[in-house]
């Protein structure tokens, strides 16, 4: 196995938070959290800079940390759900690593994310939203090296999956 990057990518609630960080601790490697990342750039929590400034702006910010921090290597990043909305972004992420994309159904998005309010692209109603960003999004995980449905897999198993489709 290299010591090149793993990149997570996938919706909110899919489990990338939680894989990430157990990745971390098996491999040896730096975590790094791209929405941690842009908190402490901005010194603000992203529901106030998504609040204060808007989604665009946020866009921006998340774009030029992810490229910031994939010029390191022998990380696990956890990007943000909607990282994937900029293809550049996307190339970067290749060219840089090794991309699983976590996936999960509707429902068992619904259930991980409903009690969180800190989730500023859920305002309103929350089964309606997550449909909706899951519709259109649908496409835009295709580009990863490996999609693993952790609607039915505890954190560890999904951690198991990955290391074994690993590519050495």
């Amino acid at each position: 196995m290299s010591n090149e990057n793993i990149v997570l990518i996938g919706m909110m609630g899919t489990g990338k938070t939680t894989v990430s960080s157990l990745l971390a601790d098996r491999l040896g490697y730096k975590l790094v959290d791209i929405d941690a990342e842009i908190e402490a750039q901005e010194d603000c929590p992203i529901p106030v800079l998504f609040e204060q400034k808007g989604e665009a702006y946020f866009r921006e910010i998340e774009t030029s940390v992810l490229l910031r921090v994939l010029d390191q290597s022998s990380q696990i990043i956890s990007t943000g759900g909607g990282s994937v909305l900029k293809p550049h972004n996307c190339d970067a992420m290749k060219k840089a690593g090794w991309v699983v994309a976590l996936t999960a159904s509707a429902e068992a998005i619904i259930r991980r994310v409903s009690a969180n309010r800190d989730r500023p692209l859920l305002a309103g109603n929350v089964e309606e939203r997550v449909h909706q960003i899951m519709q259109e999004r649908q496409t835009k995980y295709s580009f990863a090296d490996l999609t693993v449905d952790t609607s039915d897999m505890e954190p560890e198993e999904v951690v198991h999956y990955i290391l074994a489709h690993h590519r050495v």
